[in-house]
């Protein structure tokens, strides 16, 4: 991975010259964001529900499988077919939103639930051209 560095200088902030000698660094995206690659999948937020943990519309996802849950975890679930991205509250069995404007929901014996991977990262794509998928 090549990187140009970005230097603040005698008070002016700003980008350096392209023409700037780039710093060759030996690790790649994968080896810092993905701890368990065979248990790992990305997923793509979608909503405004877990915006106050900093995820928010089309956020990446990085979601491990093989991270146990604990109570106030990130989490990717199958809420009766549905994929939801909730803070998960253990000992109250529910699903929390990180929006006020959104309720908390109750996971009862009857729904079909299973979480499917802890949130580790995410990752926000600052340009729409640049949106994997699109």
């Amino acid at each position: 991975m090549r990187i140009i560095p970005i230097a603040a200088r005698a008070g002016i902030t700003g980008f350096e010259s392209p023409a700037s000698d780039y710093l060759q660094l030996p690790l790649s995206l994968d080896e810092i964001l993905i701890e368990h690659p065979s248990a790992t999948f990305i997923g793509r937020a979608v909503g405004d529900s877990m915006q106050g943990v900093g995820i928010y519309d089309g956020d990446l996802l990085i979601i491990d499988r093989h991270v146990f849950p604990k109570d106030g975890h990130v989490i990717v679930a199958n809420l009766n077919g549905e994929f939801v991205c909730k803070v998960i509250d253990l000992k109250r069995r529910m699903l929390l939103s990180a929006n006020e404007q959104h309720q908390p929901a109750a996971i009862h014996e009857w729904d079909q639930f299973s979480i499917e991977g802890v949130v580790i990262r995410s990752i926000r794509c600052h340009c729409p051209c640049a949106m994997p998928g699109e």
